[in-house]
């Protein structure tokens, strides 16, 4: 249900939303509400969008309930038509021994996209980290935006 009030009544799991106003208690210097947010690790930084945003996903390595563990890929963005999960492709070359040549494979990855990362676009450059099955085909998530799409720049192309 894509409403307009779609995430309304939703919360961080960790945090108490009900506290206490105290006479004289000092107001946090944004003035917003309580988030959590956690360090990934492996020398990631994490968004200021995560930190100062107001999107709820519980699948966001960095605002929600999933540990980064396991392999760091990187790949370029093939397909953004599903809702917060795009599928990266991986280009590699393998070896052919009877030709002594190699030949051109791919495989396609489908990744989480937390809301953190507001302007993707197709052909973008990602890390993607590994992390538990968050459904039948998503085993990563986006953790960083390596390049952006070689649309401003020209590209090179053999034919």
């Amino acid at each position: 249900s894509s409403g307009i009030n779609a995430e309304y009544g939703q919360k961080q799991p960790g945090v108490f939303l009900n506290k206490k106003k105290l006479v004289g208690a000092k107001v946090s210097k944004t003035g917003k509400d309580v988030r959590w947010t956690k360090n990934v690790g492996l020398g990631i930084k994490t968004p200021r969008e995560a930190i100062e945003g107001t999107y709820i996903d519980k699948k966001c390595p960095f605002t929600g309930d999933v540990a980064i563990r396991g392999r760091l890929l990187r790949g370029t963005i093939n397909n953004m038509k599903m809702k917060r999960t795009l599928t990266i492709r991986r280009d590699y070359l393998h070896y052919i021994k009877k030709y002594n040549r190699f030949e051109k494979r791919h495989k396609n990855i489908s990744a989480h996209v937390s809301p953190a990362f507001i302007d993707l676009n197709k052909g973008d450059t990602v890390l993607v980290g590994q992390c538990r099955p968050l459904s039948k085909t998503v085993r990563f998530n986006v953790l960083k935006v390596i390049a952006t799409s070689a649309a401003d720049k020209k590209k090179f192309s053999k034919f």
